[in-house]
This record gives structure tokens, sequence and C-alpha cells, in this order.
């Protein structure tokens, strides 16, 4: 028979308690509250065998499957301040950026990769692109991909 991978979502008040306690620690150590899984583990109340057995199976709803994974690549001219007014304009769009890339200058102009990730409070990626573009020193936005 062929395993293939199914999620479902169930509340957790249903669930033995151990599942919470698998996202518990993997948000501790995450953060860095707490230094390894033994020491997250511990402070739970979990063995570390619990932990390993689920931790590749469990995750949050939200984290996995409300926010969504886009690709800009940005031109953009060679002039101060111009890819720091792009980093606020996103802040005030809710943005969370992941990644930041920017090539060197050429021709006065230097190519920008970002990467975000979206959530049910940020802006679509078409109103992103719209507000970027309005920007002084853009050259050029193009939103290449999303998940």
């Amino acid at each position: 028979m062929n395993k293939r991978t199914r999620y479902i979502v169930v509340d957790t008040a249903v669930l033995p308690e151990i599942f919470s306690k698998v996202l518990e620690v993997k948000k501790l150590v995450a953060d860095k509250t707490e230094r390894s899984y033994s020491a997250a583990c511990k402070r739970m109340g979990i063995s570390r065998s619990a932990f390993y057995k689920y931790r590749e199976c469990v995750f949050s709803y939200h984290d996995k499957m409300t926010q969504q994974i886009v690709n800009f690549s940005i031109t953009l001219r060679d002039q101060a301040g111009v890819l720091s007014n792009v980093l606020t304009t996103l802040y005030g769009m809710n943005a969370n950026i992941l990644t930041v890339t920017q090539n060197i200058p050429v021709d006065g102009v230097a190519l920008v990769s970002l990467s975000l990730k979206m959530n049910g409070e940020t802006s679509n990626p078409i109103e992103i692109t719209h507000a970027i573009s309005s920007l002084s020193g853009v050259v050029e936005v193009r939103l290449l991909s999303g998940e």
C-alpha cells in the first residue's frame, strides 16, 4: 500500500497533551528561550524520545497552512535610502521579510531579491508590487513566485 501524507485539522482540546508540548518545545528552541531540545523537553515535562517521535509530524496550522512565501525581483537606482524606503514600505504593509539579497550596482542600478512571508494581516502581493513601484528610485518590480 502506498503511504501518502495526509493532513487533518483537529482541535487541540481533543488531542493528547504531548502534541501541544512538542510544538512548545520547538518554539522554545527556535526563539532561544532554551538552548537545547533536551532542556526544552525537561521544561515541558516530556521525554526526548516522545519529542523526537513527533517533531517532524506536528506543526501549527497557522505556521504551515495560513502563510505563503512570495518572491520579488526589484531593480533599484544606486542611490542612498532607496532600499531602506522599500523595506520601510514593506514593514508598513505588515510583510514579514525572510530574505533580502542585493547585488552590487552595475550601470547605476542594483538588483534586489526579496522573499516575504505573507499572512492574513499582510497586504496582497499585487498591492505590495504597486506600493513599491511608486517609490522614488525603484526602476522595476516583478512578482516572481508565490507558494
